[in-house]
C-alpha cells in the first residue's frame, strides 16, 4: 500500500476487489448508457445485484465524463453508494480528457452525497484500453485538483502489482 496525505485528503492504493473496499462509495467504470457488462462494472453487478444496474440505467443515458449515483444494492457495509462514472460512450473508446472528467465528476458526486471515503478503479484501463501509467497520472491529479468537500480519503483499488506501482508512483510524485 502507498499513502499520501494532503491538507484535507488522504490517497491510498491497494490491490484488491473494489466491491469489498472499506469505504462509503465505490466508483464504477461506466459507459454512457450505464449498462453493466464486464470488467469492474460486471464485478459490481455480480456483487451488488441487478438492482444497481436497473437504478443506473433509469438515470441514463449520460454524457461521457459525467457521473450518477445509485444505492449499493447488496454490497457489504460500509459501502452505501455506487458512483457510475462514464469513462466512455457507446463506442467504448476513452481518452485522457474523459478519464479526467469522469474522475472529477465522480468526486463531485461523492461530495454531493456526503461520502467521506471513496474507492476508484483504474478508470479506462480495461475495456477502454488506456495505458495504466497515464490513467494513474490523470486520476491522481484530478482527485487532488477536485473539490472533494467531505471526502477525506480516496482509495485506488487496482488488480495487480504493476498497476499498484503506477498509482504509487503517481501519488509519490505529489509528495
Amino acid at each position: 500500500m502507498c499513502a499520501y496525505s494532503a491538507a484535507d485528503m488522504k490517497l491510498e492504493v491497494v490491490i484488491g476487489d473494489i466491491t469489498s473496499a472499506k469505504v462509503e462509495a465505490i466508483v464504477n467504470a461506466a459507459n454512457s448508457e450505464l449498462w453493466m457488462g464486464g470488467g469492474v462494472a460486471g464485478a459490481i453487478k455480480r456483487a451488488a445485484g441487478d438492482s444497481v444496474e436497473k437504478e443506473a440505467m433509469a438515470l441514463g443515458p449520460i454524457s461521457p465524463g459525467e457521473s450518477v449515483v445509485t444505492s449499493a444494492g447488496a454490497l457489504p457495509a460500509p459501502i452505501k453508494w455506487v458512483v457510475h462514472a462514464a469513462t466512455m460512450g457507446p463506442d467504448l473508446l476513452t481518452s485522457e480528457s474523459l478519464i479526467r472528467e469522469a474522475t472529477t465528476s465522480a468526486l463531485a458526486e461523492g461530495a454531493r452525497i456526503g461520502a467521506t471515503s471513496m474507492a476508484y478503479p483504474a478508470l479506462g484501463t480495461g475495456v477502454g484500453g488506456f495505458r495504466m501509467d497515464q490513467a494513474a497520472e490523470v486520476m491522481v491529479g484530478a482527485v487532488l485538483a477536485g473539490d472533494g468537500g467531505p471526502v477525506e480519503m480516496v482509495l485506488f483499488v487496482v488488480r495487480d502489482f504493476p498497476a499498484m506501482q503506477e498509482f504509487a508512483s503517481a501519488i509519490g510524485r505529489r509528495r
